[in-house]
């Protein structure tokens, strides 16, 4: 396989290619440290946005295992919060399949940028899942949603509220009980930006108008919620889904109601938590993120037993770049 025609010269990050649980290709590209030339490598922490999404979705479906949950319960039997203007009939299926009535804060059918929501709200203040409440919680209905498959950060914002209720824990310890730590994940968590651990990726955004690239610290919040935030590393991805497919996360069934479609907008398909899309006439499990700066996306083809992962600090298009890659297969 020859790597310079797949990858462009300016990419930076990690991609991996694997089958049967084996590595075809593991490659580090670009600097973790951009300014001080500091290269990536194999062990490089990255940022994933909301890839944390399926993370979120497993834990809330091993609480669903353990009989504290049910996909048909609603925010008033579980939630004490002040939440405002949420309905909270809103279900769990609901927050997981993206159908509810609850507003989005980052609605890019309104905003252009991540970056514009903390103009007047700062991302240093976002520490903890209730610290995003008051970009959404007193924003109305929106009934026009219900039942309509509608991209939405705050629904899993909730379902992380919803793990720290029942389960009376902060929702990425909880996580790390049951996701991380089962798959071997040791290197996976939630990071302040303030307080990150040693080889992580700095992520930068590139500023058109002097051609020159910053560092993303005042465009994310400064620590991950149930929307997304989580760091991880290149193998640590391949541990999360060795450990889904030989259901030790979940059980069997759990799992392939995850990866079965239950809500689409006629383009794209989404399952519990996970995205889904066409390969060969099958549909086929993915999750992804981009956030100023970030860029993940990671693909496992169950039936051929192929997995991708592409991760970028410097928000590349991992996601052409990790189907040329899984394409060499």
């Amino acid at each position: 396989m020859k790597i310079e025609n797949v990858a462009p010269a300016s990419f930076s990050g990690v991609v991996g290619l694997y089958q049967a649980d084996q590595p075809v290709l593991e490659r580090s590209f670009g600097f973790r440290d951009l300014p001080n030339q500091i290269p990536t490598d194999l062990e490089t922490l990255f940022g994933t946005a909301s890839a944390g999404k399926a993370f979120v979705a497993v834990g809330i479906m091993a609480l669903i295992e353990e009989g504290k949950i049910q996909l048909t319960s609603n925010l008033s039997e579980i939630l004490p919060d002040d939440l405002g203007k949420v309905d909270r009939s809103i279900t769990i299926y609901e927050l997981l399949t993206h159908t509810s009535t609850i507003q989005d804060y980052f609605d890019e059918s309104i905003m252009e940028a991540y970056e514009e929501l903390w103009q007047q709200f700062p991302n240093y203040r976002i520490r903890q899942n209730q610290d995003v409440y008051p970009l959404f919680i007193n924003k109305p209905v929106n009934f026009d949603n219900q039942g309509k498959f509608q991209y939405n950060n705050s629904g899993f914002v909730m379902l992380a509220a919803v793990i720290e209720a029942v389960t009376e824990m902060p929702f990425d310890r909880y996580l790390q009980k049951v996701v991380f730590e089962p798959a071997g994940m040791s290197r996976t968590g939630y990071y302040e930006l303030d307080r990150l651990p040693g080889n992580t990726a700095s992520a930068y955004c590139f500023d058109e108008e002097t051609e020159s690239y910053y560092s993303n610290i005042y465009s994310v919040d400064v620590k991950g919620t149930g929307a997304g935030g989580c760091f991880t590393t290149l193998g640590d991805v391949q541990r999360f889904w060795q450990a889904l497919l030989n259901d030790r996360l979940t059980s069997a069934a759990s799992r392939d109601e995850m990866f079965t479609q239950q809500a689409t907008n006629g383009e794209e398909i989404y399952g519990l938590g996970f995205w889904l899309t066409e390969l060969n006439g099958q549909l086929v499990p993915y999750f992804e993120g981009m956030d100023p700066g970030i860029c993940f996306f990671s693909l496992f083809d169950v039936t051929r037993q192929t997995m991708v992962v592409a991760i970028s600090n410097k928000a590349d298009n991992v996601w052409q770049i990790g189907m040329d890659f899984f394409k060499q297969l």
